[in-house]
């Protein structure tokens, strides 16, 4: 059993999942609160719970792993679209197509380079210091 705020002793509950489901969406406290019927006094003790805020901020993560996932299963189709804009009988539209499959192209790169370089940084520094440092 954990605590929260004045000691008040919580466990696990519907409500206590609702609420923090509710929080992870982004809604405001008291709305929250209401959603999940529990007074907003009861809300915001709970956000005073290191477990609780926690477990709202896995829930916060999960949602946003699943729109990216989403996103990134809709860049197939809109480079596709892109990429058949270049076809258009309109110099203008397969202008700006080109133009953009090379901005976006460039900015891809440049992310997952930048990903690389964090990621070998981030094993030399788990690797401890070098060179008598």
């Amino acid at each position: 059993m954990r605590t929260a705020g004045r000691g008040a002793p919580w466990q696990d509950s519907p409500a206590d999942d609702a609420l923090a489901a509710a929080l992870a969406s982004g809604r405001s406290v008291n709305d929250a609160a209401a959603s999940a019927g529990v007074a907003e006094r009861t809300a915001f003790r709970r956000l005073t719970d290191a477990a609780f805020k926690a477990r709202v901020s896995a829930l916060r993560g999960d949602m946003v792993a699943t729109a990216a996932g989403r996103l990134a299963d809709g860049m197939a189709a809109a480079v596709d679209v892109l990429r058949g804009l270049l076809a258009d009988p309109d110099p203008h539209v397969r202008h700006k197509a080109a133009a953009k499959l090379i901005e976006l192209t460039v900015r891809v790169r440049e992310q997952v380079e930048i990903e690389d370089r964090l990621a070998r940084l981030e094993a030399l520094e788990a690797d401890g210091p070098r060179g008598g440092r």
